[in-house]
């Protein structure tokens, strides 16, 4: 049994590949392949059309005009066959009494000429009244996407961290580029075709009972079970349109992780793993595509066998009619175009069915996002602007990425304003976990983390994080110019200081060798740079940033002896009168640290210098030492 005390599925063949290759996150129940999967079957099929229609209520005036323009387009459309019909019963009518030689005899093709000058005007006026309707709609779509991805664009720069690290980013671009795009699509264009089709079945059944009830009832026969095929069909295909566009989100997911670690791929032979991961999510989209496809595709030839069973009884029933002169033959030839005009809404709205279970199965992974959890917000009384000396205090901080599995127990930490505080312990020791809870990217589960004298809980977020800067290990450019990216967190630095930054970054001489200098555009990986020179653009954004608390996470851990030496020093000359916090696996780094923290399971098990934590000859001297040792072995190798 599983944690939610569901019976546990066992994996197929395909399902046990992509494990093998990309293994569970931590933290992601409900989930498969850490991600968040959309049910079988929308879970609430009104709750989601009611709360997309709330995007369109802003509109409610230009959705009046759309339905009084497809009104008017629809009646002079359906009354053109009628007012046809005279002019082919004037024709027949001047034939045959042509025929019987009645005196006189002629076709009056004077009135054929008004009547094909009125029809001319009607079919002018329906195309005027249809441009417009699509134009107007076109608009409201558009609009309405736009609203809709401004919530989610919204929704996911107040989403936790946690949500980024239990879903893979392709699934959550997929929702926010294929899902909504599903969903304008259908509103531009299956909304205005599923009125003009309501509007004209009204008015083509109207019409049709004022030229023959029989005939009419010949036309509803086949209704029930047009509906009934409609609805079994379309019941059936709502699961596969669901779980096609599950595994559409689930490549989106594998080829974005792939793509961008592709050099780690190649590196280490997985190329053949990753094919076969995406020949499996391939196969299961392919077959979930295929059933979904094959399943509307078979609504469209059923129905048409039902209508044009429904067609030949009325022509031959119309013919009895016309011989017997209880119809005109105009009225028959009219009937039959409103025959066609009858089945051919039904036939759309059959066909645009399909699209629209699409389209609810995307809304409801779109709300899907933006109903997930979000961060604690801030405050009413929180400070908006912060300006510390840079004391920091953990008291009695508890936290765990699971609730009922915590990693920090009862953390307890003095930080004095302008001290270098080193944290170093093995890997999963909670090192990148103190500085992600004391820049609120998580929210302690107990206890409270101080600035100041100040709970971080009572400064809003942009207050808070503004006083820091990070320099990670993992690093992060974007796309643009060199210029660009070192004053990203001070875009209103001049070129002087930008040029001083990359200077004690140990940057500017490679900067100025390259053909455009400072105007070197990075491309969307920065693979146009080395790692080092990545790293020491990210330092350089840091030291113009000039920020009140430094955070080190393993800055210097790309690049080579020579420079890390010189970065060592730009930084011992920016941490001057800064409270900073280095992470560190290589003790050689911190010896100089004011305060050294040594964590082990999410708990500090020793702190002090470097030369006291040595004497003690604890954890700490254990692990430089092998550290220590290790290196002399290398150098003696």
């Amino acid at each position: 049994m599983n944690s939610s005390g569901g019976q546990r599925t066992v994996p197929s063949a395909a399902e046990q590949r992509i494990r093998d290759f990309f293994p569970p996150r931590p933290g992601g129940g409900g989930r498969r392949f850490g991600m968040m999967l959309p049910a079988e079957k929308p879970k609430n099929f009104r709750k989601t059309v009611r709360r997309l229609a709330s995007y369109l209520r802003p509109h409610g005036l230009k959705l009046l005009f759309v339905f009084i323009l497809a009104v008017s387009g629809v009646i002079m459309n359906v009354v053109s066959p009628k007012i046809l019909g005279r002019a082919t019963t004037i024709i027949f009518t001047g034939m045959q009494a042509k025929a019987a030689g009645t005196p006189g005899a002629a076709i009056d093709f004077a009135r054929i000429g008004q009547i094909l000058r009125l029809l001319l005007l009607l079919y002018a006026g329906s195309a005027f009244c249809r441009y417009f309707e699509h134009y107007i709609m076109a608009g409201i779509s558009q609009k309405t996407i736009f609203d809709l991805r401004s919530d989610v664009s919204a929704k996911l720069v107040r989403l936790p961290l946690k949500y980024y690290d239990a879903n893979p980013h392709g699934d959550i671009m997929s929702r926010l580029a294929n899902d909504i795009e599903t969903i304008g699509s259908t509103l531009q264009q299956s909304l205005v075709q599923i009125l003009e089709a309501v509007v004209t079945l009204a008015g083509v059944l109207a019409l049709m009972l004022t030229i023959s009830g029989w005939l009419t009832l010949i036309v509803l026969v086949t209704l029930p079970l047009s509906f009934f095929v409609t609805r079994t069909v379309t019941r059936y295909s709502q699961h596969q349109f669901a779980a096609q566009q599950r595994e559409l989100g689930l490549l989106n997911a594998h080829v974005e992780e792939m793509f961008g670690g592709h050099l780690i791929v190649k590196a280490f032979n997985r190329e053949a793993s990753s094919v076969a991961a995406f020949k499996a999510i391939n196969e299961r989209l392919y077959a979930a595509g295929w059933r979904a496809q094959f399943v509307s595709g078979i609504i469209m030839p059923l129905l048409n066998l039902v209508h044009n069973m429904g067609y030949i009884l009325m022509a031959v029933v119309g013919a009895v009619f016309v011989t017997r002169g209880q119809i005109q033959i105009g009225d028959v030839q009219a009937f039959f175009q409103y025959s066609r005009q009858f089945n051919q809404p039904i036939l759309q709205v059959a066909n645009f069915t399909n699209i629209f279970q699409s389209a609810i199965a995307a809304a409801e992974r779109v709300f899907e996002l933006l109903d997930e959890e979000e961060e604690v917000p801030d405050g009413k009384n929180a400070l908006a602007a912060f300006s510390p000396a840079g004391n920091v205090s953990f008291e009695k901080v508890q936290f765990g990425y699971a609730e009922n599995k915590l990693l920090m127990q009862d953390l307890n930490i003095e930080v004095q304003a302008g001290r270098t505080v080193a944290i170093v312990g093995p890997t999963g020791a909670g090192k990148t976990t103190l500085v992600n809870l004391l820049m609120r990217f998580y929210e302690v589960s107990g206890g409270r983390i101080l600035i100041d004298g100040i709970d971080i809980r009572d400064i809003k977020r942009s207050a808070l994080r503004s006083i820091f800067g990070m320099v990670l290990q993992d690093t992060w450019l974007f796309k643009g110019t060199i210029r660009d990216n070192i004053a990203y967190g001070k875009p209103e630095a001049s070129d002087e200081e930008i040029y001083r930054a990359a200077r004690a970054a140990q940057i500017d001489h490679f900067i100025r060798t390259l053909p455009e200098g400072y105007n070197t555009v990075l491309n969307e990986e920065a693979s146009n740079i080395s790692a080092g020179q990545k790293q020491l653009l990210t330092i350089a954004r840091a030291i113009l940033a000039d920020p009140a608390i430094l955070i080190l996470d393993e800055a210097t851990s790309s690049v080579d002896t020579r420079t890390e030496i010189l970065i060592q020093r730009a930084m011992q000359e920016l941490m001057k009168g800064r409270t900073s916090f280095v992470i560190a696996h290589r003790l050689s780094t911190v010896r100089d640290a004011d305060l050294i923290l040594v964590l082990n399971h999410g708990d500090v098990v020793e702190k002090g210098t470097h030369a006291e934590l040595l004497a003690k000859g604890g954890f700490y001297a254990e692990i430089y030492r092998s550290q220590f040792t290790s290196g002399k072995l290398n150098e003696a190798g």
